[in-house]
């Protein structure tokens, strides 16, 4: 019978326990008396030699999850009843399992090995080699470059992956150097023998079964240009590309166009691999093959050939680069057997394909219509002197002369109309040396429409002209052309007229000295056109003299003792002139004039207006007056004897009374009050011509008639009577009242 002491010298009470989170057996046995270690006892690890910084609240298998150091080793397998090789070199995988230190050791498996490999030892916690077999393999034990005994077979550790290094430099282990895994013998002569029964297959296979399942039925189209302009009879040729994707073919066919007189074809290049560099040339028989057989031979049999025997090295071989998809992509310029075929384009799934599979993102396509012919330029003969210049010129263009069309569209928009004459007219003078000529004065008009200029002189007695239509309407050539020339000559424009210019016209020098009311205003509105009635020029010139700003002020205050803000049109003329030395023209002291000059009254008199008032209801036998005047009583809903002056207007309209807008409109300004309204009793009343007749008057026309040569009513020679020169002050130079 064992007794306890003697048991307890085989079996040692042991537990499992934590140091530092790292599951081991701990003993329980404790050193006896001096501290001295009982037999079989041996001192249990202490917590320094795990590693630091993990505590010991946590179990390890939580902090370990999941967490496998892995090595590579190789075994030597002795194989004495084999002649070839003497051992086996078999590699495997050491898995090493943090959580509970279990061990799982894996052999990867290798294509006709003839071994039986996976998984050789199962997971599970190995023991220490005698004399430690009651102990088991703990993260100490394993390094690189070490071995280590598993139920007696030896494994040979040359390396580790990455985690397993930096695990085991962090609990202290200090790594040995990598090592190297030998050559298995067996596979080494294996491989030998492979290579010398290479050649003696007899075919050798292509793999093209995978491009074609995955790529049937998907085809590359690109649509193409050959422009062969150059050759004889050649032209300009669309074609459309098929790429195969199955076996990398490649299909042309035309686009025939209608009425082209060729005869339809059904391709252009039938399906097969374009070779990039052709035509290549004549080859000899046997030259291009998929293989090359060297020779036959046979055994003991009585077949006539049991094997071929393959050229390995493929010597004679003759290599051919054909198109790709790769070197397909718009704007390259491909090889057809000699023809030069640009890629102009390609359809969507083209282009997604290209996308996806070469990251491609420009597609943009290239025009296959043909550039347009050089203009030729027309080289007309020189005007003879016969008939208009623009007459000649048309008998040159065409076989039958056509007549000189002109601008419809201009004339349409520009031609009279209404109130809108379209017509600038200038107060000219003539110059010349005659001393009777000097005083002869002209209206020049030019019309927008057709850019014609007529000179008429207005008649005077006792002048000793007879004055009329100087020059009848046309368009007037500038001076200095050459008469007999193949172009067309350049006319007088709207541009080279402003007041204080010199025109030739037909070797007529006048000097334009005013112009009307409407010419004025049609140059301020179309200023770009008129750069001498635009008002921001004007002003840009006069900011130039902001040195001159003090004095100016000063010249201006002199002129204008009682401050009243304003000088007169020939002060200021003169004030201007002698500050801006000549920098500014006539035409543009008009236009600062104009614009900085104080408005008139121009009301008429109200005797003239209801005297043309009473002519024109005369003249149309209106007396509806009482009417008016019940109608007007009848909205009079407070008594108040007036009425605004916008109802007044509308029951004028409605009864149709025979007066215009204006005219109307000013006699309604004259009899409204400070609240627009209107005694419609006294307003009626002074219309009723009846009633209350005006007497006999002279009365101007409302609207001024102007003909169209004769000018009548000149242009006063001052645009406007006063200027506020104060304003023109502050906006030029920004000066401020004292």
């Amino acid at each position: 019978m064992i007794t306890t002491v003697e048991k307890k010298k085989f079996h040692k009470s042991q537990h499992w326990g934590f140091c530092n989170n790292v599951r081991m057996l701990v003993s329980e046995d404790k050193p006896g008396i001096g501290g001295e270690l009982l037999p079989g006892q041996k001192m249990k690890p202490k917590y320094s030699d795990f590693p630091k910084g993990m505590g010991s609240t946590v179990p390890s298998w939580i902090a370990f999850d999941k967490q496998v150091l892995s090595f590579d080793a190789y075994l030597e397998d002795e194989l004495p009843d084999k002649t070839q090789e003497k051992y086996r070199i078999r590699r495997y995988k050491i898995l090493f399992y943090l959580e509970d230190d279990t061990i799982q050791v894996n052999e990867p498996e290798l294509k006709n090995s003839g071994l039986p490999q996976g998984t050789s030892i199962r997971r599970h916690r190995i023991s220490l080699p005698p004399p430690d077999e009651d102990q088991f393999y703990t993260v100490y034990h394993f390094n690189i470059n070490i071995d280590v005994v598993f139920y007696g077979r030896t494994f040979k550790i040359y390396d580790a992956d990455t985690f397993t290094k930096n695990f085991l430099k962090k609990i202290g282990v200090k790594l040995n150097p990598p090592g190297r895994c030998p050559e298995d013998p067996y596979m080494k002569i294996r491989r030998e023998t492979l290579d010398r029964m290479e050649p003696l297959r007899p075919y050798e296979s292509y793999d093209t079964l995978k491009q074609f399942l995955e790529y049937d039925r998907k085809v590359l189209r690109f649509f193409c240009l050959w422009d062969d302009s150059a050759s004889m009879f050649g032209d300009r040729r669309k074609l459309i590309l098929h790429y195969f994707l199955c076996d990398d073919t490649i299909e042309i066919k035309e686009v025939m166009p209608p009425c082209s007189g060729r005869v339809a074809t059904s391709l252009f290049l039938r399906r097969k691999k374009l070779p990039k560099y052709g035509p290549p040339g004549v080859y000899q028989p046997g030259q291009i093959t998929d293989r090359a057989v060297l020779n036959l031979y046979r055994g003991l049999t009585g077949r006539p050939a049991d094997g071929y025997l393959l050229d390995k090295y493929k010597l004679g071989k003759v290599d051919q680069e054909f198109y790709k998809d790769s070197d397909l992509f718009i704007g390259t310029t491909i090889n057809v057997w000699g023809r030069k075929v640009l890629l102009c384009d390609c359809d969507n799934f083209t282009k997604t394909y290209y996308k996806t599979k070469y990251g491609i993102e420009n597609f943009t396509s290239i025009s296959c219509k043909a550039p347009p012919p050089p203009k030729i330029e027309r080289k007309f003969p020189p005007y003879n002197g016969f008939g208009s210049e623009e007459d000649s010129l048309r008998t040159c263009i065409g076989l039958v002369p056509t007549p000189h069309q002109r601008n419809f569209k201009k004339f349409m928009e520009k031609n009279s109309y209404g109130s809108t004459s379209n017509i600038l007219r200038f107060f000219a003078k003539l110059i010349t040396h005659k001393r009777v000529e000097r005083d002869r004065m002209f209206v020049i008009s030019y019309f927008l429409s057709d850019d014609t200029i007529s000179v008429f002189e207005p008649i005077e007695r006792n002048s000793g002209f007879t004055g009329g239509m100087f020059l009848k309407r046309i368009r007037v050539k500038k001076p200095g052309q050459e008469v007999f020339k193949s172009e067309l000559p350049e006319y007088i424009q709207a541009e080279d007229l402003y007041v204080g210019a010199r025109v030739n016209v037909n070797g007529y020098l006048f000097h334009l000295l005013n112009a009307d009311e409407y010419t004025l205003r049609y140059m301020e509105e179309n200023s770009d056109q008129f750069p001498m009635s635009s008002i921001e020029l004007v002003l840009q010139k006069l900011k130039e003299e902001q040195s001159n700003s003090r004095e100016l002020k000063q010249v201006f205050r002199n002129a204008d003792p009682k401050l009243t803000k304003r000088v007169d049109y020939n002060t200021f003329r003169d004030i201007m002139m002698t500050l801006t030395v000549g920098r500014l023209l006539e035409h543009e002291f008009i236009t600062l004039a104009r614009h900085y000059g104080v408005p008139e009254d121009t009301c008429p008199d109200m005797n003239i207006l209801m005297a043309q008032a009473h002519e024109q209801l005369k003249k149309n036998t209106f007396e509806n007056f009482e009417r008016l005047i019940a109608t007007c009583v009848y909205e009079d809903r407070e008594k108040k004897k007036v009425l605004p002056t916008k109802d007044i207007r509308r029951l004028c309209k409605s009864f149709r009374l025979p007066l215009t807008d204006d005219l109307l409109g000013c006699i309604l300004s004259g009899f409204q009050d400070s609240e627009e309204q209107i005694n419609y009793e006294l307003f009626f009343s002074a219309l009723n011509w009846r009633m209350n007749p005006m007497p006999e008057l002279q009365a101007v026309s409302f609207s001024k008639e102007r003909c169209e040569d004769v000018w009548l009513g000149m242009p006063s020679p001052i645009p406007v009577k006063y200027v506020d020169y104060f304003r023109l002050l502050k906006d030029v130079f920004g000066l401020v009242e004292e």
